[in-house]
């Protein structure tokens, strides 16, 4: 691998826990890609809540911590954003070339007869971004060397922004419908309100008039975060808040609304009246799995430079138990990047 070191930086994720538990490293062998693999230099970063929440082991039942699909094998490098350049290629692989700016899913589809929505998590179930290089299947990557967008940009879109495509997907958002997004300042619900306002919604976002101005800049209504949503005035309610506000955006959608899930930053037990659903013909949707044509989608917007993110603050990698703590706070509107070592100016 003509130019690529020997070894390089990363965080290791060395069990679940506090941030403690986030190793510092500057020895590891760079990974070689074996066949159908690409192997990609981390341009950036962006920090998500699922980096904490499998840190934690968030996703487990009762006392059992867990990441998306299981037990982690330690250590991990997490990691769930990737903007990178393609620095070598495994055997077979072709379409992809060397120097291409690119980006794959967070939730990547590998289905199986068992289970024809699997899907592997880059970050959870084989390592992540949070280092110099990492190692990628080539038929999850895809090119965006066109897009007017930087690196830094770029690198705080896969997780929120795929994530909020395929909620508005799954929902089947169309021109002119009435939304409403909660948690609407965060990287998904900021995402989610981007892209609705792109499909020619009508967007009302929730969320802490403190952290609004990025939201009213895009033209959306805003509704105060701890308001209750008015009755009946939605087509679609994009949740990812959960909590007790549940029963409340049940009750604001109009007769045949549709509500969609992909978070529960404020509480994942919540509780509702099933008559809300079925007298009002709603539609209740859970969005984790990403097809494959949704985070295309994605990448054609991303190409054409048709949204762009806002990013708070980008820290250098090394202080990712700093970024991790600024996200958990909730302080800042929009996405936290880091930036490897060997992309720094």
């Amino acid at each position: 691998m003509n130019g690529v070191p020997a070894t390089m930086s990363a965080v290791q994720l060395v069990g679940h826990g506090g941030p403690e538990m986030l190793v510092w490293r500057d020895d590891l062998p760079v990974p070689r890609p074996g066949p159908g693999e690409v192997l990609v230099r981390v341009l950036a970063a962006g920090v998500n809540m699922t980096d904490i929440n499998t840190r934690l082991g968030w996703y487990g039942s009762g006392d059992r911590k867990s990441g998306w699909a299981g037990e982690l094998v330690f250590p991990r490098i997490q990691g769930s954003d990737l903007c990178g350049r393609i620095v070598a290629l495994g055997p077979g692989v072709g379409g992809l070339s060397l120097g291409a700016r690119v980006i794959c899913p967070t939730n990547q589809h590998e289905p199986t007869r068992e289970n024809p929505i699997n899907f592997a998590s880059i970050g959870s179930e084989f390592d992540g971004a949070f280092a110099d290089y990492c190692l990628v299947k080539a038929r999850h990557l895809h090119d965006v060397s066109a897009s007017p967008l930087t690196d830094i940009e770029i690198g705080a879109m896969p997780c929120a922004y795929g994530t909020a495509e395929n909620l508005l997907s799954r929902a089947e958002v169309a021109r002119g419908e009435r939304v409403l997004v909660t948690g609407a300042s965060g990287g998904v619900g900021l995402a989610a309100v981007q892209l609705a306002l792109l499909r020619g919604a009508e967007v009302t976002a929730q969320c802490s008039p403190a952290k609004s101005a990025p939201l009213r800049a895009l033209g959306a209504a805003i509704l105060p975060r701890e308001a209750t949503p008015p009755a009946r005035a939605f087509d679609v309610v994009v949740d990812v808040v959960g909590g007790d506000g549940f029963q409340a955006r049940l009750d604001a959608l109009r007769p045949g609304g549709r509500y969609a899930t992909s978070g529960a930053v404020g509480g994942p037990l919540v509780s509702g009246d099933l008559r809300s659903v079925y007298l009002n013909d709603l539609t209740l949707f859970g969005a984790t799995h990403q097809p494959r044509e949704v985070f295309a989608r994605l990448v054609s917007i991303i190409n054409s430079g048709g949204v762009r993110p806002v990013v708070s603050k980008t820290y250098p990698l090394r202080d990712i138990a700093q970024a991790q703590a600024d996200l958990a706070t909730g302080r800042y509107p929009g996405k936290l990047v880091l930036v490897p070592s060997e992309a720094l100016p």
